[in-house]
Formats: C-alpha cells, structure tokens, sequence
C-alpha cells in the first residue's frame, strides 16, 4: 500500500511532514524509536511536528506503539487490517533481536486472548519475544 493510500484510508490530509514520516515506516520493516525517526527526518522535520504526527498516527491507527525491554517506545505502521472504525487492534507479537536491537512485527502469531478478573478493564496488551532474528542468525 502507497504513503498516499495510507493516509487516504485513515482519513489524514496529506501534508510534506506526513508523508515524509510515514514514508520513513514504509520503507522499514521493523519497529521505530522516536530516536530513530528524528535521526530520518533532521533535515525535514522538527522534533514537535515528528511528535504530533506520530499522535495523530496513533490516534488513527496508522502505527501502533512497541514497548522494548530497555522501556524504549517504539512504533511500528500497522497491518492494513487492524483498524475498524471504533476498534483498533494489534493482538500480535513482537520480537527483539538481542543481537541488533531490531524490534519486528510477527504478525502470524496472536497474542493469546486474556480474561481479567471483574472490574478490571483491559486496554491494551504487549507481547515481547526476544533472541536473534533471521540476518542475524546467518
């Protein structure tokens, strides 16, 4: 799916900052650190204009965030089906290579449903497995 696909299905207007960031996503197959996206974007974008982005981003479930073991935020563009009008979901897992810190998408493994005790409600879930990633590996 195109940068502009992107936007247009999630109802964003298309703006330079917004396609470059999210074009940013696209051509990485792995999850971001706001680090990292600033380090892409410095000579196109500010700190505060990368920060609402990836709010709005967010907001419309263009990304969803990745929680790392060293509590480093990350984010990774969602699966062109896990939003649905009022239900945005990620049920999947994530994996760290220890060897180079890359976080990925496992999309093919679902993160097993969770029934809380009453009273509790659940908002959302994060599920990191963590060893050495295929490049790694060879």
């Amino acid at each position: 799916m195109t940068t502009e696909n992107i936007l247009r299905r999630h109802d964003l207007r298309r703006t330079s900052n917004r396609t470059a960031i999210l074009d940013v996503f696209v051509a990485q197959e792995v999850a971001l650190s706001e680090r990292e996206i600033e380090e892409a974007m410095s000579q196109t974008c500010d700190r505060v204009t990368i920060y609402r982005t990836l709010n709005s981003f967010l907001e419309r479930g263009v990304i969803h965030r990745v929680l790392d073991d060293s509590g480093v935020m990350k984010y990774a563009l969602c699966a062109a089906d896990c939003a649905h009008h009022e239900a945005h979901y990620h049920d999947h897992v994530h994996f760290k290579c220890r060897m180079c810190g890359q976080t990925t998408c496992i999309e093919q493994v679902q993160i097993p449903k969770v029934i809380l005790p009453e009273g509790f409600a659940l908002e959302e879930v994060n599920m990191l497995l963590q060893g050495v990633c295929p490049e790694c590996r060879g």
